[in-house]
């Protein structure tokens, strides 16, 4: 029952002390706490335990999906787990515990006391909404009363402190209500229950200020947000501490029908920005809920072209993500800027070709208001940085282009074929060493060239693609006195040092200003097979330039 419904991972030892449960009871009997042997033994081989994680998993995933659809095998599972859960997270024992406590960066917080501690957390709340008995309503009315006095609301919060960037309050609970649990497990029936035994604020915010309907919109649970606006004093625009809205979060989240019921409230702001300046259609381009992004741009209340603090619009957010849908989308608003730069002077098309989106940039380039060479504040064009990732077919279509220039120098004398070099993309190498305007021997503010960064990156196909040139000069000083065999060397590419030993053309022994030489560099930095390869050599001094 346990390993086939359960609704997170399963660590050996919780469910051990999961099983040795009464429900009902008031404290765990460490006598009914079976081994994990007697465990996998019941099981008969069905079931086993990761050797690293210790979690319990099912021989096999047809086992699992076998017995999930099954449903006749099971009297009310989740009904069952929900008791097991709440019945130990009532625990004296639990109860005693501080919910003020430093957390682990783990999801489960589950001391070797207590490994049920996390699943029964976590997790109990959905059970009981899959499955609400009377048993199970009466055991989590207890468990809500006080309830960010207790250990589980700690543990419930604790995957939510890298998102909201807590501080000093990254271990406090407080505010976070029974109220507010229910919502976040989306508990209609458990709320009304609580909100006819007691009159509860509606407004009330946990310590980053979520109220309970933030929770609820926030984990996509519709129905109870609409019962949440149902009651009179709702508040259902309340920004947390971020400046998020429920109707913000729930757009980053792609929840289209909560979302589309947040909207028909009048007095919900569709175009609230937060603290970073990102309204909900930004959060919602982001993460590419095309759907959602829809429903905002039929408003005539939502700003289009909106720039956050960094000046990312929510057509840069989808197109530096790859979402092609939202961007299409956009596009076809005539109030929105399809070349607008960030503070950076990052426009979407070079957002978009650092990432690899072929099909955005294409789209992007079939826009006459467009510039497919734009330069950011440090001088980098969309092949500037098209060229630094793997595979040449954005690089293709630029250089298609007759409006991009394919060796411009950015602000540190940089060229698109530098980048390619640096980060290995061979394709890129190839088609800007075919074009007549490209210089392969550039070098940028620090004297480096292509074949430099080439030599330091692992691999010798940049370096032996560069080499069959007849104008690259593999023994090119730069501003420290140092020549690609320098560089090749201190990177330990051993594969660069074989082709550039080869050279007639490359001496192995030079001094750099500081009287260092390759094999110098070679063993300072531990490249044992760099430094065998250069003592190998008749024309190398073994002390020379060593400290």
């Amino acid at each position: 029952m346990w390993v086939s419904h359960s609704e997170g991972p399963l660590n050996a030892h919780g469910l051990c002390h999961a099983i040795g449960v009464d429900v009902g009871s008031t404290d765990l009997d460490s006598q009914n706490i079976p081994a994990i042997e007697t465990l996998l033994g019941c099981c008969l081989g069905l079931v086993r335990v990761e050797a690293f994680s210790q979690t319990v998993r099912p021989i096999h995933y047809t086992l699992k999906e076998y017995l999930s659809n099954n449903t006749d095998l099971f009297d009310s599972p989740h009904s069952m787990i929900a008791q097991i859960c709440l019945t130990y997270l009532n625990f004296q024992s639990i109860r005693d515990l501080s919910p003020v406590r430093k957390l682990s960066s783990a999801l489960y917080y589950s001391p070797p006391k207590t490994p049920f501690l996390g699943y029964a957390s976590c997790y109990w709340g959905t059970h009981a909404r899959r499955e609400m008995t009377e048993s199970v309503n009466i055991l989590a009315m207890r468990l809500l009363n006080r309830f960010d006095k207790h250990v589980s609301s700690g543990i419930l919060l604790s995957p939510y402190r890298d998102i909201w960037n807590w501080g000093v309050y990254w271990c406090n609970t407080t505010g976070f209500t029974g109220l507010h649990s229910t919502a976040y497990f989306g508990m209609v029936d458990m709320a009304v229950a609580l909100l006819d035994m007691e009159q509860w604020d509606l407004e009330a915010t946990d310590v980053a200020g979520n109220t309970a309907i933030w929770w609820a919109a926030t984990n996509g649970h519709g129905a109870m947000v609409k019962k949440l606006l149902e009651l009179e004093d709702i508040a259902p625009d309340t920004a947390n501490n971020e400046g998020r809205t429920p109707l913000s979060s729930a757009a980053e989240r792609g929840h289209r029908e909560i979302v589309e019921m947040l909207l028909k409230r009048v007095d919900v702001t569709p175009d609230t920005a937060d603290k970073h300046g990102r309204t909900p259609l930004s959060w919602a381009a982001r993460f590419g809920n095309e759907a959602v992004v829809k429903i905002l741009l039929e408003r005539e209340d939502v700003a289009t072209d909106s720039a956050d603090q960094c000046g990312a619009t929510p057509l840069m957010f989808a197109a530096e993500n790859g979402h092609g849908g939202v961007v299409e989308a956009l596009l076809e608003r005539i109030d929105v800027t399809p070349d607008s730069a960030g503070r950076s002077g990052r426009t979407p098309l070079s957002l978009a070709a650092a990432r690899g989106h072929e099909g955005i940039v294409e789209a992007l380039l079939d826009r006459i208001d467009v510039t497919p060479d734009s330069a950011d504040k440090y001088g980098r064009t969309p092949l500037s940085f098209a060229a630094e990732n793997r595979g040449g077919a954005i690089v293709k279509i630029l250089l298609g282009r007759g409006d991009v220039t394919p060796d411009t120098s950015d602000n540190d004398g940089r060229t698109p074929l530098s980048w390619a070099a640096q980060f290995g993309n061979e394709d890129a190498v190839k088609m800007l060493l075919k074009r007549i305007d490209v210089i392969p021997n550039t070098s940028d503010k620090a004297g480096l060239t292509p074949i430099f960064w080439a030599a330091e990156s692992r691999g010798g196909h940049i370096v032996k693609t560069l080499l069959e040139r007849e104008d690259v000069a593999p023994n090119i000083v730069d501003k420290d006195g140092r020549t690609p065999l320098f560089w090749a060397a201190r990177f330990g590419n051993v594969d660069a040092v074989k082709m550039l030993l080869e050279r007639e053309d490359v001496a192995p022994d030079t001094m750099d200003k500081d009287g260092r030489t390759p094999l110098s560099l070679a063993a300072q930095f531990g490249n044992e097979e760099v430094s065998k390869l250069l003592l190998e050599r008749t024309d190398v001094t073994p002390h020379q330039g060593s400290e």
